[in-house]
């Protein structure tokens, strides 16, 4: 996207960003980037788009984390405490063990595509 100004920039779920760049390979040609993010995101385990959206929504409003944050835990789909210590790592706002123990127990009830 050399050249191209960023007109609005929000955090979403990386299986978003897949499905919606492979509805646009439907009747477009994808530039070089776009085809390097589509073999990317391809590679990498993920939660479907309906679930990636219901847990980021989750996240937002029983937990208040903020969209960036909530977007990091869909993608990554983190396993254990510490992988989800190395995402709030540099969060203004701490978030408790309890709490992170809590998103993890929620992200046990979806499967995710590998």
């Amino acid at each position: 996207m050399i050249g191209k100004e960023v007109i609005e920039s929000e955090p979403i779920p990386s299986s978003k960003v897949k499905e919606i760049l492979e509805e646009y390979a439907e009747d477009h040609e994808l530039n070089y980037e776009q085809n390097l993010t589509l073999n990317h995101l391809a590679r990498f385990k993920r939660y479907s788009v309906e679930d990636a959206e219901e847990i980021y929504q989750k996240l937002q409003d029983e937990f208040g984390l903020r969209d960036k944050v909530a977007a990091h835990i869909v993608d990554l789909v983190p396993q254990d405490l510490a992988d989800m210590r190395l995402i709030f790592a540099k969060e203004p706002t701490k978030t408790t063990k309890e709490d992170m123990e809590k998103i993890l127990e929620m992200l046990e009830q979806y499967d995710y595509i590998e």
